[in-house]
């Protein structure tokens, strides 16, 4: 039976303006909210263009409350015209309802005791946290006290976070969500001077050819996919795609005249240097652009003198094998094997004819002389691989086709997340322990301090730690040894005795874990968390982040947060209040919070500082300034010019206005994030001993009949399913975890559609030392591996297979991060050694069938049909 039709907001029903909680698109929504009458939902017309989804009833200030949540219809920009994905127009559904399963939302802080969680309050959990952790710093010192947070999570809780990391504790040991490290997502661009962000959703839709290299933006950022790319200002664009799933994205490009280049998994660069080859053999380089905005050698090394170039974008981009100028690039693409056709063709598995056709539609002139717009959207299929040379090269191949700077001409990230994050000072990178060759600052990788037993305290927020990382089922069993198996166990929930217990655990080289979120996360929560302490999250509080075009946006509060939850930059005031450091964390709400952020976010990509200069000359808080902004905000960096706000479209723009007396902190408005203000470009040989020898290492097996196992997201879900697997219009459909395989790989197997398989690693390779570099060859795999300090385990995870022949043979496709089945449990931990990033999308195993699923025999699950059209 069809749920009943939502009830129609009444006159007066209040309303507030907000954005999607999930994707990096960030769409605009609007809430309606009104009191139910007695208890019980009226009926009523039909809400206009709302369906049931879309409806909840919700607690505001103790009472049941309606709300509707749709795309908003003031909207102008993002998703004018209502647009929304399938994950945005559940967003009612996230609300908490004690009539369904978000009736599983954490409520009230938890203590393990006795190897069971109990109740506890507040005061009782943060006086726990509190003396372990006084204890731990004076004893074993901050490197032995960590964080593991989300980067995206709002402003609010971000920098509430780091400057509890950076400022009050000081520590090196911390790692966003998705690394090891705190390291940047796409090096690669970085060093060559692009913002992963610097383009705007426009710059997407006004191009005549957009290549997506490890992303399929249908199935990850549907929104902006029908908005955009579908259409946008040039409807007729061409899509040339590089991933190896022939999704639906990608098979509505090839039925429109596009590209599918099913790359091999790793191999990305050469195909990009083998496309870059092709069009400068044929003089199709965009001369005019190269002579003005590529720097020189000397313009790459200006203003570094004579230094060490102690930050790794200095020694990557201007010692050794990566620096370059426009003749020195072009002399290394021409004078390379593995970047003429028919190598480039062998290596990457892509046909040359198609090779050659990408090379055409991105830079053969016209016969009326133009040249072709031409885009570069990356995702994590490409740095997620082979990370600094993928997505290097990427930005290579983008400059010599003219783009990076222009309408329509942008180099970026198309995006997973929305852009959270505003960092507080004094980051303590420089405490790592671990160097760069030359004994250059690296970043501390978290993941091998924990296995190696060196944490002692870690405090993890809205983040499934162990399925998230490489080789998961090796850090579950590091946790697990650290925490739950150690005898060092509460017995009773009395502060006390708690914290001494804890304590004495820290001493005998166990460690304390806590974990902060909204429902309990399995393992990490459920199995092995000390204290699991109760979140607010999106509608439950006042919340401020950008979207993927750095749109900066108020994300209202209009329902109660269940229980006793609260947003996490309250949970660190609390904690740090304790720890004697009340006086740095004195914010009376979210809007101080956001204020004292701003400043820190200056000259960054996200500085929106001349908003809240603006909002104290008016005498308003920060929140009500951006508020008064609308569905629409304000693009970040916010300037002002004369007396006027202004937003900014792209960044590296020249024609941008940017006042003369903010030139200097603003420098990436208006050029490339560099000295010069030029870009950069860098050469990523194939054959860097870095990147080959993990390659040779970490390639499926043929004897062993192996595959490549990486992994991506599908449209319905997101991340890990926290909320699907609750609200009730996904929950019906169920979240599995899924195995895409091309049909022969399957039947070679004796695997049919619908199997339930097991996937196994038997050689998972876990760095485990080797973190002071002195020579390069010093973190090289093979040096690693004869050093002893490559550990080889092994790794496993169960899916239902999918058989579909947008798979290239050879290679099969995981969900992302399904809880209980974690596909990274068959990727190797050990980073690339250039940026200290996990190269997730390079698993390998061996894939057996265990016989029909339920999901086979019925049709009340998600399809098992293939991710193409047709």
């Amino acid at each position: 039976m069809a749920p009943p039709d939502p009830p129609a907001p009444p006159p007066g029903a209040e309303q507030f303006a907000t954005a999607c909680d999930y994707c990096v698109v960030g769409c605009a929504y609007r809430v309606w909210r009104w009191p139910v009458e007695g208890g019980v939902a009226t009926s009523g017309q039909r809400a206009a263009r709302a369906n049931p989804a879309q409806h909840n009833i919700v607690s505001w200030q103790g009472r049941p409350h309606h709300v509707l949540v749709r795309p908003d219809p003031q909207a102008l920009a993002v998703n004018p015209g209502g647009g929304h994905s399938m994950r945005g127009g559940t967003l009612a559904q996230k609300c908490h309802n004690p009539a369904n399963r978000t009736r599983e939302r954490l409520t009230v802080p938890l203590l393990r005791v006795n190897g069971q969680l109990r109740e506890v309050g507040w005061d009782e959990a943060l006086e726990i946290m509190a003396r372990v952790s006084r204890h731990v710093l004076e004893r074993h010192g901050e490197h032995a006290w960590g964080i593991k947070a989300y980067s995206y999570q709002y402003f609010e809780n971000t920098y509430a976070i780091s400057k509890l990391a950076f400022d009050a504790v000081g520590t090196p040991a911390f790692a966003p969500h998705d690394k090891c490290a705190a390291t940047n997502d796409a090096a690669g661009l970085d060093d060559a001077g692009l913002e992963a962000f610097a383009p705007s959703y426009d710059d997407w839709g006004a191009c005549d050819v957009l290549f997506c290299s490890g992303t399929d933006p249908f199935e990850t950022k549907a929104t902006l996919f029908a908005t955009q790319i579908m259409r946008g200002a040039q409807p007729n664009k061409v899509l040339i795609c590089a991933t190896p799933h022939r999704t639906t994205g990608v098979a509505w490009a090839l039925a429109r005249g596009g590209v599918w280049l099913p790359v091999l998994p790793g191999t990305d660069s050469v195909l990009h240097q083998a496309i870059a080859r092709l069009i400068v053999e044929r003089g199709w380089q965009d001369q005019a652009f190269i002579d003005r905005w590529v720097a020189s050698r000397w313009e790459v090394d200006q203003g570094l003198g004579r230094g060490t170039r102690n930050t790794p974008w200095q020694w990557r981009t201007t010692w050794g094998a990566w620096q370059s100028d426009w003749a020195d690039y072009r002399a290394f693409l021409l004078a390379r094997d593995e970047h003429r056709l028919e190598q480039a063709a062998r290596i990457t598995g892509v046909d040359a004819a198609a090779i050659e056709r990408a090379a055409e539609l991105l830079a053969r002139p016209r016969a009326d002389g133009g040249r072709p717009r031409a885009s570069f959207m990356l995702e994590k299929g490409n740095y997620w691989s082979n990370n600094y040379m993928n997505s290097a090269s990427f930005a290579a191949l983008g400059l010599v086709c003219g783009a990076g700077n222009r309408p329509g001409q942008v180099i970026g990230r198309g995006g997973g997340h929305q852009r959270g994050w505003v960092g507080a000072p004094g980051q303590s990178g420089w405490l790592s322990p671990e160097k760069y060759p030359g004994r250059r600052k690296k970043p501390l990788n978290l993941d091998r301090w924990l296995i190696e037993g060196q944490l002692r305290f870690a405090w993890a927020f809205g983040t499934t730690w162990i399925g998230a990382m490489a080789a998961s089922d090796e850090l579950e069993r590091a946790i697990a040894a650290l925490t739950v198996q150690r005898r060092e166990q509460p017995e009773r929930a009395e502060v006390a005795h708690a914290a001494q217990a804890l304590i004495a655990r820290a001493d005998a080289g166990g460690m304390v874990l806590v974990d902060s979120d909204i429902y309990p996360v399995e393992p990490l929560g459920t199995r092995y968390a000390d204290l699991v302490l109760p979140a607010a999250t999106w509608g439950e509080a006042d919340f401020t982040r950008c979207n993927g075009e750095r749109r900066l946006r108020h994300y209202a509060r209009f329902c109660d947060a269940p229980g006793q939850s609260r947003p996490d930059w309250q949970a660190v005031q609390g904690f740090a209040q304790r720890m004697g450091w009340g006086e740095r964390f004195a914010w009376r709400d979210a809007s101080d919070v956001f204020e004292e952020a701003a400043r820190h976010s200056r000259g960054g990509p996200y500085d929106y500082d001349e908003l809240v200069r603006q909002a104290r000359r008016d005498g308003v808080r920060g929140h009500d300034a951006l508020r008064r902004l609308g569905p629409d905000g304000i693009q970040t960096p916010v300037r002002r010019v004369g007396d006027t706000l202004h937003g900014t479209p792209r960044l590296h723009d020249p024609a941008q206005v940017v006042p003369d007396g903010d030139r200097w902190r603003t420098k990436l408005l208006h050029g490339f994030a560099t000295h010069s203000g030029k870009a950069v470009l860098l050469k990523a040989p194939w054959s860097f001993p870095g990147w080959s020898e993990f390659y040779a290492a970490a390639r499926p097996r043929a004897d062993k009949g192996e595959l490549w196992i990486t992994n991506g997201r599908v449209n319905e879900v997101w991340q890990s399913g926290f909320d699907d697997r609750r609200k009730p219009y996904t929950a019906a459909r169920g979240t599995p975890p899924l195995l895409f395989m091309h049909p022969n790989d399957a039947a070679a197997r004796g695997i049919a559609n619908g199997d339930r398989v097991r996937v196994t690693n038997d050689a998972v390779y876990v760095q485990t030392g080797g973190g002071l570099g002195v020579l390069p060859q010093d973190q090289h795999f093979d040096a690693l591996l004869a050093a002893g300090h490559i550990r080889v385990t092994t790794g496993q995870f169960e899916a239902v297979a999918v058989l579909d022949d947008g798979l290239r043979e050879g290679v099969a496709k995981a969900g992302f991060n399904s809880p209980g089945q974690h596909a990274n449990a068959v990727v190797h931990a050990v980073p690339d050694p250039l940026t200290q990033n996990y190269r997730y999308k390079l698993g390998r195993g061996r894939v057996e069938s265990l016989g029909p699923s339920d999901l086979a025999r019925s049709f009340d699950g998600p399809s098992l049909k293939g991710r193409g059209l047709g």
